[in-house]
């Protein structure tokens, strides 16, 4: 039977795209070089699931190993998840990930083509977009990047529609990701990031479980509300279920299409810890410290065409997104290995 390879398998978008692809029906097969992420994330996939997901332990920028999996199995479409992807860093370390994200895309498409298999959905992300000047963000409006993580998306995204215009077999769509936040309702499986959190939501939850003193909130002097950044949240099983109707559309539709996945409405950091506090009924401390490089006063989507194209719209609120996020937190206090 045909398989999806999930690059990044392990990771939290993937593993929560693994279950929605699973119910619907897919094989899964997934890739991943746990250089922040665990394998115990897709045992759990399996406890949710009923059955356990194939793993290969890779790099994507190992292309003998790629060529082993491509051989090995009968892969129809890659969802690709497999990059580094922290604002900060990125600015530390720019060659990381242009190495990782931009050199490894290309071995992985290069290794596709090789095999056939033309059908892919890219994880980029909201970052292309830049300090956009109007919202909400349009998949038409301007593309730019304000630091190197979304630099290699930009650069990516020019890469796939060049290799598209070259040739019409490939079937390609590049989902632009707003903010995913929470974890599957079960609480087995939800984000689990190495070391300290480069995103919000896990931050506030580590703060919440008493695994951190209190939470760094990166400038409040932005040109928004309450002076701290805005962005669109969006459940990341509603991202997941994203990663299905794309892939669902490809099938039927050639081309290359990008879409927003996002929710179109914008919460500011302290709305997103005074909801957190509050549905939870738990104390988040918090300390306001200088701004972060690279970061932008706000940023949320126009979803409209992911439902023409797609079917898809996010249904989950932002207490689904907390209470989730909480559950996940409380029932994995040191996450997978809890």
């Amino acid at each position: 039977m045909p398989v999806i390879l999930l690059t990044g398998g392990a990771g939290y978008i993937a593993t929560h795209t693994a279950i929605c692809l699973l119910e619907a029906g897919f094989e899964v097969l997934a890739l991943d070089n746990f250089s922040n992420s665990q394998p115990q994330a897709l045992e759990r996939v399996g406890q949710i699931c009923g059955r356990q997901v194939p793993l290969v332990k890779a790099d994507i920028r190992d292309e003998a190993a790629l060529e082993r999996v491509f051989s090995e199995h009968q892969i129809s479409a890659v969802v690709h998840f497999a990059g580094l992807k922290a604002v900060g860093e990125s600015t530390e370390q720019p060659l990381a990930y242009y190495d990782n994200n931009v050199a490894g895309t290309v071995t992985l498409c290069r290794v596709m083509a090789r095999h056939g298999v033309k059908q892919l959905v890219f994880s980029s992300s909201a970052t292309v977009y830049g300090d956009a000047r109007q919202m909400p963000i349009r998949e038409d409006a301007p593309r730019s990047a304000t630091n190197p993580y979304g630099q290699s998306k930009l650069m990516l995204e020019y890469i796939l529609a060049d290799l598209q215009a070259s040739d019409p077999a490939w079937r390609i769509a590049v989902l632009r990701y707003f903010n995913p936040v929470g974890a599957h309702p079960s609480g087995l499986i939800g984000e689990n990031p190495n070391g300290v959190p480069n995103n919000l939501m896990p931050f506030i939850s580590q703060v919440a479980v008493g695994k951190r003193a209190q939470l760094a909130v990166f400038g409040d002097d932005y040109a928004t509300a309450d002076g701290t950044g805005v962005r669109d949240y969006i459940h990341v099983m509603d991202l997941a279920s994203g990663h299905l109707k794309a892939l669902q559309y490809l099938q039927q539709q050639p081309g290359l299409v990008a879409v927003n996945l996002g929710t179109g409405r914008g919460y500011s950091v302290l709305e997103m810890i005074k909801a957190f506090s509050d549905i939870n009924q738990v104390a988040v401390p918090y300390q306001i410290v200088a701004r972060r490089p690279g970061d932008i006063a706000e940023c949320y989507a126009d979803p409209s065409l992911a439902l023409e194209l797609f079917g898809w719209k996010a249904e989950r609120g932002l207490e689904d997104m907390v209470r989730d996020a909480w559950r996940w937190q409380q029932q994995n206090p040191d996450g997978y290995c809890s």
